[in-house]
């Protein structure tokens, strides 16, 4: 008989160790490429001669047509390619409040991911400003320009007011992805979760640890695919949310507010190990770990649980103890972990679609399309345990996501065109293909220089 060898598990202080080094060479790297996104051409330029279609006296004519009618910019400019990718830098990942200017490396490598995983044209727009009136108002004036905006790391109760604010005022896609994008994935990561388990998830205990953007906006999105929302329980640093809890207003946070009243039809009290017992699933988006969930709260889960521990870089509980406290399936935020639960397999793809239907808003809708696409590619590869997502280089489930939300934006009547399903994914396709080529030929001919070892970055 052959045993099978089993890999040791990494120590805690080679955890951590691994979870540091981006953070060590990363300062190197942006100084030696000096950010990350640049501006190309994308027409053909063979000499000086062109310049006098491509600016003047030429641009003049389609100037003039969009003057006739400014849903043209949609097809004489980049307009229908381009978002604008927006913050104050008040809740930038796990740094908090750290103003405008510090929070471009993160708007850029955004930008990046919206181009490489999406094709997509973003652009950082850091505002110095904390007044949500003065975002949507921003966002407003920006509008001719974009195609969508995307707003980003915005603190809460703020992020809310000003995503519905900005949506009820723009005539483009307005998305935050803190609150929109993170929920998509969890949405698509709980539907295989529960099929894999074999439990009916519209029926099933739901507990939410942290009510920051993202679990608020999941607790919705789940709400709006039709988990009962009195089966869902709630968590924020005070315990169990529950219509009793005299410190959560209507005034201070209407949606937390109203999730008082909506969620938990039981009436659980307690703090938060009182939230575990019994439910079948629990996504925290909470406090670093380890430590913030304890296996103690784990074990006393229903049969064949499961937990997401969303917090970045380290989970609220590793992996293993959730295991060996009897959780089925594990999911964390890490790609250095099985199932990682990551944005980026939402908003490039998501915008792409959008953005080829030249859509006049992003509903909720969209985003449960989004991750019913997601949950589908994974099931049609082969999914398992410890693989419940697509990963970020499986790049074909993006044209696929694309075409799911631009279909979705046409059945919601919120499309300014109508391209057929073939021609939106092959549309999608050729983009993003575009993009990744694009940057590999680029690479390959020196024009984006190779990076120095990383001995050198170290130094």
């Amino acid at each position: 008989m052959v045993t099978k060898k089993t890999e040791p598990k990494p120590t805690v202080e080679e955890l951590l160790a691994k979870a540091k080094k981006p953070a060590q060479i990363a300062p190197a790297l942006h100084r030696f490429y000096e950010g990350k996104m640049q501006v190309m051409p994308k027409c053909a330029i063979t000499g000086p001669a062109d310049f006098s279609i491509w600016y003047t006296p030429g641009v003049a004519a389609p100037c003039r047509e969009i003057q006739a009618n400014p849903d043209k910019s949609f097809e004489l400019t980049n307009r229908w390619n381009s978002v604008a990718v927006v913050t104050d830098g008040t809740r930038v990942l796990g740094l908090g409040d750290i103003g405008p200017e510090a929070a471009m490396p993160v708007m850029e490598g955004k930008a990046m991911l919206f181009k490489y995983l999406g094709g997509v044209d973003a652009f950082p727009i850091c505002l110095k400003t904390k007044d949500p009136d003065e975002i949507v108002r921003t966002c407003e004036l920006l509008e001719p320009s974009f195609g969508g905006i995307n707003l980003e790391d915005i603190e809460k109760p703020k992020c809310f007011y000003t995503l519905e604010k900005a949506r009820d005022k723009l005539n483009i896609p307005v998305w935050h992805d803190d609150q929109q994008g993170t929920a998509t994935v969890i949405l698509a990561g709980l539907i295989n979760s529960f099929k894999i388990v074999g439990k009916k998830p519209k029926e099933s205990l739901i507990t939410l640890i942290g009510t920051g953007s993202a679990n608020v906006r999941t607790a919705y999105v789940l709400k709006r695919w039709g988990v009962k929302p009195g089966n869902i329980i709630m968590v924020d640093t005070k315990g169990v949310i529950h219509k009793n809890r005299k410190d959560i207003t209507k005034e201070d946070d209407p949606w937390k507010y109203e999730l008082t009243q909506i969620t938990n039809s039981e009436n659980r009290t307690g703090d938060i190990a009182d939230a575990f017992k019994g439910v079948d699933a629990v996504v925290a988006a909470s406090k670093q770990g380890p430590g913030t969930i304890k296996p103690e709260w784990v074990k006393t889960m229903a049969d064949d649980a499961v937990l997401f521990a969303c917090a970045n870089p380290i989970p609220e509980i590793w992996p293993w103890e959730a295991e060996e406290a009897g959780v089925r399936i594990v999911a964390t935020g890490r790609n250095d972990f099985p199932n990682q639960v990551n944005n980026s397999l939402g908003f490039p793809a998501i915008f792409r679609g959008v953005l080829d239907v030249k859509a006049k808003t992003v509903t909720d809708d969209m985003c449960i399309a989004a991750a019913q696409e997601l949950a589908k590619f994974a099931e049609e590869r082969g999914m398992s345990e410890k693989d419940i997502l697509p990963r970020m280089e499986e790049w074909e489930v993006f044209p696929r996501e694309a075409v799911a939300c631009a279909l979705k934006s046409i059945e919601q009547g919120v499309a300014r065109v109508k391209p057929s399903r073939q021609e939106l994914y092959e549309r999608a396709s050729a983009i993003i293909r575009n993009a990744r080529e694009s940057t590999k030929l680029l690479m390959k001919k020196g024009l984006i220089k190779a990076p120095p070892s990383e001995d050198k970055l170290l130094k």
